[in-house]
């Protein structure tokens, strides 16, 4: 297999699958271990200590990746983790309080957010695929928080507004991505994340026993991986292939929520969260035209 993979060039479709598919696989397992802890750290703590860890294992690329960084580039990776470390904050705290299912579906809706702050910040025209898009992910939406049926979950709003926040931080890496190697930009992500999580972290500091402190190096390690392998995705191949295969995520979310945690499966979620990225998938498709 690895022979197999050499020989592809990294600029393959296969190759951008393969890390997609990865990618799912790294980003649900953040959320299992982030779960565990959820009911005794508190989610900023967390989410500060795992870009913590990420950013010493890190070291050396920062450091080199600071000698040769442009001036007016830091000041575009210290805004995207700014939106980052909102995001990750928003996230983190989600999955201590609601279904592995339901912060992947909600999630899903990242990158409708995307396309309508595309049309808003940097004039891209609303065609009428992206409305319908728009419009589709949205009934997606009310499907899984279904307002007037049941009361709407402070962690599915958390959510929610996480992926709108997620949205800015996507909306940067794809022209960071052509400038800086991937290793250079999820370090940088990593550093300035970090810095802007400390504060609520010190804040809402608990001590830590040792199987904690194994999870948490566990959490920085498989996500830092994560983000590698999802900006690895993107450079190898257009969106419009690799963006179907994040139903994997879901997949693996409705499992692990379900074997590990007793969860539910939620219907109403699951048919939510396909619409979603339906919506998406064919947002990507008719985008690449």
């Amino acid at each position: 297999m690895l022979i197999m993979l050499k020989k592809i060039s990294s600029k393959s479709p296969i190759i951008g699958i393969f890390w997609m598919i990865i990618t799912t696989i790294f980003f649900v397992g953040v959320t299992i271990f982030v779960k565990i802890l959820g009911e005794t750290i508190p989610s900023s703590q967390t989410a500060f200590l795992r870009y913590l860890f990420g950013t010493i294992f890190l070291i050396p690329i920062i450091i080199k990746s600071f000698r040769n960084i442009e001036l007016n580039l830091v000041n575009k990776f210290i805004l995207r983790s700014f939106f980052h470390a909102i995001g990750v904050s928003l996230w983190f705290f989600s999955m201590t309080v609601i279904t592995i299912a339901e912060v992947t579906a909600i999630g899903y809706l990242t990158p409708i957010f995307v396309c309508i702050g595309a049309i808003i910040f940097f004039n891209e025209s609303l065609k009428g695929f992206r409305g319908f898009a728009i419009v589709l992910s949205f009934f997606g939406a009310m499907i899984i928080l279904r307002p007037g049926f049941q009361e709407i979950k402070i962690g599915q709003l958390s959510m929610l507004l996480a992926s709108f926040v997620f949205s800015f931080s996507y909306l940067m890496v794809k022209y960071l991505a052509n400038l800086k190697t991937s290793l250079e930009i999820v370090g940088f992500l990593s550093l300035f994340t970090t810095l802007f999580l400390l504060p609520l972290a010190i804040v809402n500091w608990v001590e830590l026993n040792i199987n904690q402190f194994i999870i948490l190096i566990l959490i920085s390690v498989i996500a830092t991986l994560g983000h590698l392998t999802m900006t690895m995705a993107i450079k190898s191949t257009s969106m419009t292939i690799i963006q179907p295969f994040t139903f994997l995520q879901l997949v693996w979310s409705v499992i692990a929520g379900i074997i590990i945690f007793n969860e539910k499966l939620d219907t109403y979620v699951i048919i939510g969260g396909i619409i979603i990225l339906i919506s998406t998938t064919y947002l990507s498709v008719k985008d690449s035209k």
